[in-house]
């Protein structure tokens, strides 16, 4: 008997055999992309089910019965998710790329740690991916433009000149920088490779309350790179050479034009003009391309090891950098090496040791760089018609006359006859132990040490430069040894614990003792034996500045903190979060009953985003409201100054001889006590579109009450002006910033061929003084030209270190325009037609002091980072910008005397009625053109293409083949170009100086790279 099959029942059996046909097994290993490790613990999971699995040691997985066209999700800490299609059975070899960027990731917040998305203040972060992507010399430069509310300014472009770092402004006019701590101790930034930085958090807000005294500008803590556990060896080496150039140069006259504008200067003095016949001069000689140099190296090499077993894990790396100036690249250069070892080990089940050794050689050799006298301020002044060289191959010298005065010489001869030398050694590092007591229950004890011995050296030979105040008529060297030396020992307890499944607790308490001690001795030597480098040492010159004289010098101190902490943090489902510090500090830097202070601070957030009222948030995946206030000090002042030492130097006459004799040095003051910096900060952080768009902003208030002040002026009655004497330290002063941060970053990751991010930030900023309390209502600071009054001041109700002179209104035309206008006698003399006209401010009908008024500040309004990068397959591209609105500078680097050379904008001089209504004439004859006002006062905005790489790596399988796990070559450049309208070297540039900063003396241009490296990983 036959039956038959329906056909609805066929078509379901072939239905299901295909099906079943569509589902297959997978395997495969997951890698990491820098240096192609497995990775263990990887989470995979077929998109939509709950079939899945997750990484063996070795990075292995196996997936069964997994259908077709289906999507495996890989997600890993700290990584960024991929998403695969499977489309058949074939071994997977999966690579993640570190996420830094993560909510699960963990950021240091100084004794402890949060996971990003429980973090209540504002704080930023930079990866060791930044930091390899800009390649800075130093590490204060990753910082600039890669966070917002932090400024980095070069004092100078020299080889290993140091940087300033200001968090949120410039809230005192004392020690502004922030405060350093190195994997939990405080450290110095300027020792270290970069290249052996894991992350960088910088904690703006009463976050850093937790460091009490030296919180008040900020904290910035480095972690360094360790190995982790399970790891097998890694091993990776970077190197890169890079070729220098100057980034800017100023336009001067060349000799013909020289020439034409000094005999009009000549002329119109009344003088007979010094060049009848200006055609023959020629383009003369060019000082800057005499003192700049092209092709100046710099290089760079490194390497890292690191790894681990199941109970020990280790690093070890070095580093060597040696960088030439492009000003006198032979007698200006900058070497580093370092070498640093991390080791860590679990002792027992409770028990984990870690220590982290760095040594640090620095080797720094110089020319005078900056200010009058300098070798670019000689450069800028020096006249084009004269030859660098005599024709006996001897240097020229710069005519001793009144147009050149006596401070303007030959700069190549100034190079020549600098001979110094700057060597430091540094050993710092921490020792630590863990113990786990009891469940949730963790004992910390920490040690942390720095000790630095410093040598110095500087020759200064015979030299005659035409009767220059540079002459030197008799051979000295001057050497000093400094020795420098700290130690922390921190002992803290951490519990943390869930009740009720719902509340989170963690607390931290501890203690911290901090010593710092040092010495150093100064000496100096004259007549050097055959006036000659090589015979220069203070064993050998056995001169004395005069009879009976002791060239020597010599300091100690000695400085201790006692600190008790404590920090709550508190947590309800994730979402209400809440955390209180409280910080009780004493230190030696103050007098009985002043030494102890107490800061306390809170920060509290909610993540809104965890709410059921919130919704699934398919367009925002993450939301979080933050606020926090808090107290901070600052005690970052000289030793001992609230007593007085017999520092000072004076003259006594005994048995009616004349005889040298020691007195009191800087007055004390015994009342001085903290500085306090009140921060009161709100902000919230925002992911969207499944965490591609990343958004922080934040608004701050820091108040900064009591500034100690060095020099404030007191009663001439006991006076202060003998040798080695000061005003005292006071408080007196309040300062405020105010501003508003905002950071947005966009990441998209179009196939796993390509993808690419894009970060912007910019911080606003107000400065302003609310109070100063001297006798006068203001502090002076800064220097501008020779003789004249100080040009910046901090004032009430203006920004620190604001400027302050005369304002311009045009030049006078004629006659009858100076006829109509106050007199300017007072300034120096009378005005005429060609000359600068003042405004009376004060409506007195007379041109003096009182008609000075506010002319700019150097403190920017805006600054803005925007950093690109993208992927294509194995090229990858990263360009970081930063720009700086609003800031004014002061040219200060012209000598106001006639026969200077001068830059070109004095071609459009004014040389007849209406002829010019913004450059003054020229003449030799007396005139107020240059005492300070706002025609030397320009807006320094900028915008700087700071670092341009592009990469290449090598294909995987090529790689393997040789041994390694990963081959990188790339080109760059640093420092690209500066888009600004100042006329100097560097807009960017600042002395430091909370009062003076922004007067350029002619500073050092930081120099422009092109690189090109490799890097190693195997």
């Amino acid at each position: 008997m036959i039956y038959k099959i329906p056909t609805f029942i066929i078509a379901l059996l072939a239905s299901l055999m295909f099906v079943n046909a569509q589902n297959v097994d997978i395997s495969g290993v997951v890698v990491d992309q820098d240096f192609g490790e497995p990775l263990p613990g990887v989470n995979l999971l077929i998109k939509g089910t709950t079939l899945g699995a997750s990484t063996d040691f070795d990075g292995n997985f196996t997936i069964k019965d997994v259908p077709i066209n289906s999507v495996l999700v890989v997600s890993y800490i700290g990584y960024r998710t991929v998403e695969i299609t499977i489309t058949n059975a074939n071994p997977l070899n999966i690579v993640l790329v570190e996420d830094a960027q993560s909510l699960d990731e963990v950021v240091v917040i100084g004794y402890g740690s949060q996971k990003k998305r429980d973090v209540t203040g504002a704080v930023s972060i930079v990866d060791s991916k930044t930091i390899d992507d800009l390649k800075p010399v130093k590490v204060e430069q990753a910082l600039q433009g890669t966070v917002s509310g932090v400024n980095v300014t070069t004092q100078s472009g020299a080889p290993g000149a140091g940087l300033d770092i200001r968090i949120r402004g410039i809230g005192t006019n004392g020690q502004s920088a922030p405060t350093v701590i190195i994997d939990g101790y405080v450290g110095d930034i300027n020792v270290l490779n970069p290249n052996d930085i894991e992350s960088i958090t910088v904690l703006k807000d009463a976050q850093a309350a937790i460091y009490g005294t030296i919180g008040a500008n900020g904290i910035i803590l480095i972690t360094t790179k360790t190995g982790k556990l399970g790891q097998k060896t890694k091993v990776s080496y970077n190197s890169w050479v890079g070729f220098q150039e100057t980034s800017r140069k100023l336009p001067l006259l060349n000799a013909t034009e020289y020439g034409v504008l000094l005999n009009e200067t000549y002329a119109s003095g009344g003088q007979a003009i010094p060049f009848p016949n200006v055609s023959n001069l020629g383009i003369g000689t060019d000082w800057q391309r005499n003192v700049f140099n092209n092709n100046v190296p710099i290089v760079n090499h490194d390497f890292n090891v690191s790894g681990g077993s199941e109970k020990i894990t280790y690093a070890f790396s070095g580093s060597h950098v040696y960088q030439q100036g492009i000003i006198a690249p032979k007698k200006t250069d900058f070497r580093r090496n370092t070498a640093r070892l991390a080791l860590g080990a679990q002792l027992s089940e409770k028990i984990k040791f870690s220590t982290n050794v760095n040594y640090t050689y620095l080797n720094r050799d110089s020319v005078n760089d900056f200010g009058l006298g300098s070798v670019l301020f000689n450069g800028l002044n020096a006249p084009p018609t004269l030859s660098p060289f005599q024709s006996n191959g001897e240097f020229s010298l710069v005519p001793n006359t009144p147009g050149l005065g006596i401070e303007i010489i030959n700069p190549l001869a100034q190079i020549f006859n600098t001979y110094n030398d700057f060597e430091l050694r540094k050993l710092n590092g921490t020792v630590q132990m863990d113990y786990d007591m009891c469940n949730n229950f963790t004992l910390t004890s920490r040690i942390g040490f720095n000790t630095t011995n410093q040598e110095g050296k500087a020759f200064f030979p015979i030299v005659n430069y035409g009767g220059k105040v540079f002459d030197t008529q008799r051979s000295s060297v001057n050497q000093n040894k400094q020795n420098f030396n700290d130690y922390s020992l921190d002992i803290f307890g951490t519990y943390s614990n869930t009740f009720a499944e719902k509340h989170n607790v963690a607390l931290t308490a501890g203690t911290t003792v901090y010593k710092e001690w040092g010495s150093g001795l100064f000496a100096t030597g004259f007549d050097v034996p055959n006036n000659s480098w090589d015979f220069a040492d203070i064993a050998l010159a056995v001169g004395t500045s005069g009879e009976g004289v002791r060239d020597v010098g010599s300091f100690a101190f000695d400085n201790r903190r006692l600190s008790f902490f404590g920090r709550l943090q508190y947590d309800f489902k994730g979402k209400y979060l809440f955390s209180a510090m409280l910080r009780r500090d004493l230190s030696t830097r103050f007098g009985p009953g002043n030494q102890v202070g107490v800061f306390l601070s809170s920060t509290a957030g909610w993540v809104i985003s965890d709410e059921p009222f919130f919704g699934e948030g398919k367009t925002v995946n993450f939301m979080k409201f933050r606020g926090s206030y808090g107290v901070l000090g600052n005690d970052q002042i000289g030793s001992d100054r609230y007593r007085g030492l017999l520092d000072g130097e004076a003259e006594y006459v005994l048995d009616g001889n004349l005889v040298n004799g020691v007195a009191i040095g800087a007055l004390p003051n015994p009342d001085i006590k903290w500085e306090e910096a009140k921060k009161f900060n709100v902000g919230f952080d925002l992911n969207m579109l499944n965490n591609k768009i990343e958004i922080t902003s934040d608004y701050f208030i820091d108040t900064r009450k009591d500034l100690l002040i060095e020099g404030i002026d007191v009663t001439g009655i006991v006076g202060t002006n003998g040798p080695g004497g000061a005003n005292p330290v006071q408080n007196a002063g309040t300062v405020r910033n105010s501003g508003f941060e905002f950071a947005i970053g966009y990441k998209e990751y179009i196939s796993e061929d390509f993808s690419f991010g894009i970060n912007y930030n910019f911080t606003t900023l107000n400065n302003e003084v609310t109070d100063v309390r001297n006798e006068v209502g203001y502090i002076e600071g800064g220097s501008f030209g020779v003789g004249q009054q100080p040009p910046s001041r901090m004032e009430i109700g203006f920004p620190l270190g604001y400027f302050y002179g005369f304002k311009t209104d045009g030049i006078f035309q004629n006659p009858a325009e100076v006829a109509a206008h106050p007199s300017q006698l007072a300034l120096g003399a009378a005005a005429q037609p060609g000359d600068l006209r003042y405004v009376d401010v004060n409506g007195d009908g007379v041109i003096d002091s009182n008609d000075r008024t506010y002319l700019g500040d150097p403190i920017p309004d805006i600054t803005m980072g925007l950093n690109l990068n993208f992927n294509y397959k194995n090229i990858d591209f990263v360009m970081y910008t930063f720009a700086s609105i609003g800031n004014d500078m002061v040219r200060n680097y012209e000598r106001a005397l006639s026969d200077v050379n001068r830059q070109t904008y004095w071609l459009d001089r004014w040389r007849g009625e209406g002829t010019s209504n913004s450059v003054p004439r020229l003449t030799t004859a007396a005139t107020s053109n240059f005492v300070f006002s706002d025609f030397f006062v320009e807006d320094a905005s900028y915008v700087r293409i700071q670092n341009v790489q592009v990469g290449y790596s090598l294909p995987q399988s090529a790689v393997e083949n040789i041994g390694f796990t990963k081959v990188r070559v790339y080109v760059g450049a640093n420092n690209l170009y500066t888009f600004t309208k100042y006329r100097g070297f560097d807009p960017g540039a600042s002395t430091g100086a909370p009062i003076g900063g922004g007067i350029d003396f002619g500073f050092y241009p930081i120099p422009r790279t092109y690189l090109m490296g490799v890097n190693f990983n195997f």
